[in-house]
């Protein structure tokens, strides 16, 4: 996507190559929210109920608070947003420590929780809004095209990076040292990086600081259907990733080897990144529909295959494949919806992605770990199936929705 002299690329002469390291960074504690408050309530409280519950309720507040942060930075602009929620969750991040150690009730733990998913800063769907600004400024219109689908697709790989890297650092920080230096380390990243994101420059190109404001499109433009369809095959991402990583665990860990978990699970990254670096390069005229509905397919039929394996060597050879699926479906559902934001709704529409894939990371990952306790882990091996296939759903919708009407525009953008 980026050449090496920054001169030559609009998109690094503006945000600078320092930027991308910085956003990164600044994106794990997200990642590392769910399994963080579910490792930590199991250790101190010995209930995996609990703990079930406890993911459920951050991603809960993280789906009733994400919107309603990304309309407050449409309006007011990153920095004056970011800054004191960073700030916020950082805190109430320390501060889960202690309560979960304590006497404290149980309805206490899950009320921080949801505090702490509702204050949860969302850098990645932020970072998107930045950079598709930066584009759409900058770079020519000859460009744009292939620019934004680049940028997209390095920020989908940067997404599966850390959704990957992020479990995996809260298992070796929690075996290696202890379950609270996990909570503790996210909320020191959540200090430092959160708040040097939310000061870079970068920051100021937003809506909400723009010196000639647009006015931005009615609420009611982001319950536009097909937007809605990108929003809901997203939460079939994150349904996705929390039921494989729980039936994946819990298939494992029936034999003594749970812990194998995280490592078995960066397969699926590798190729997941990979390919989603590699979709900059497919051509035009094999339109993000098309893709969403050859790649979902393709994340389908792979989960089928990882519900059918029933030895580690099986389940790899799935996970392989379900990367090759996950990784180029992810990009496009951002790249459709950085076409079908409505005017001034840019951060609002990201954070409505990044919102539901953590919710439903946060859903599958209690239910899956249910099935796998009442029904056994085989059984729970099913879930990524189920939901590949609202992921194909939604596809199928959307692309039904945008077929030209007599008298009706097109959906999407040229």
């Amino acid at each position: 996507m980026f050449h090496t002299r920054s001169t030559d690329n609009p998109l690094l002469k503006h945000a600078g190559l320092p930027y991308f390291p910085l956003a990164f960074i600044a994106r794990l504690p997200f990642a590392m929210m769910v399994v963080g408050v579910l490792t930590l309530v199991v250790a101190e409280r010995g209930s995996v109920t609990l703990g079930g519950l406890n993911s459920a309720a951050a991603g809960l507040g993280t789906a009733l608070a994400g919107p309603l942060l990304g309309a407050a930075v449409d309006r007011w602009g990153q920095r004056k947003v970011l800054v004191p929620v960073g700030l916020l969750n950082a805190t109430l991040l320390g501060a889960f420590i202690l309560v979960v150690s304590s006497s404290a009730a149980d309805a206490v733990v899950l009320a921080l929780s949801v505090l702490i998913g509702a204050s949860a800063p969302q850098v990645a769907p932020l970072s998107r809004t930045r950079l598709v600004a930066i584009i759409k400024r900058h770079v020519a219109d000859d460009r744009r095209e292939k620019t934004l689908s680049g940028t997209m697709a390095y920020e989908s790989a940067a997404d599966e990076t850390v959704f990957i890297v992020g479990p995996f650092l809260v298992g070796l920080l929690a075996s290696a040292i202890a379950p609270w230096v996990a909570i503790a380390g996210a909320s020191a990243l959540t200090f430092v990086f959160v708040t040097a994101f939310a000061l870079h420059h970068t920051g100021q190109v937003d809506p909400g600081t723009d010196s000639t404001p647009v006015e931005p499109a009615p609420v009611r433009e982001l319950l536009r259907f097909p937007l809605m369809t990108v929003v809901v095959g997203t939460l079939g991402v994150g349904f996705f990733f929390g039921a494989t990583l729980t039936s994946l665990t819990g298939f494992l860990a029936a034999d003594g080897d749970g812990d194998r978990a995280g490592l078995l699970y960066g397969v699926m990254g590798i190729g997941s990144a990979v390919l989603a670096l590699g979709s900059a390069a497919l051509p035009q005229r094999f339109t993000l529909r098309a893709r969403w509905l050859v790649f979902g397919s393709l994340l389908l039929a792979a989960a089928v295959a990882f519900a059918a394996a029933r030895s580690v060597t099986g389940l790899v050879v799935a996970l392989a494949i379900l990367g090759l699926g996950i990784g180029p479906t992810l990009v496009t559902l951002y790249s459709l919806a950085a076409q079908l934001s409505p005017t001034g709704r840019s951060a609002t529409t990201m954070t409505m992605l990044g919102s539901a894939v953590v919710v439903g990371q946060s859903v599958t990952s209690a239910v899956t770990g249910l099935l796998a306790d009442r029904l056994g882990p085989t059984t729970a091996l099913a879930a990524p199936a189920v939901c590949a296939a609202i992921v194909v759903a939604a596809a199928v919708a959307h692309t039904l929705s945008a077929r030209p009407r007599a008298g009706a525009q097109d959906l999407v953008p040229a």
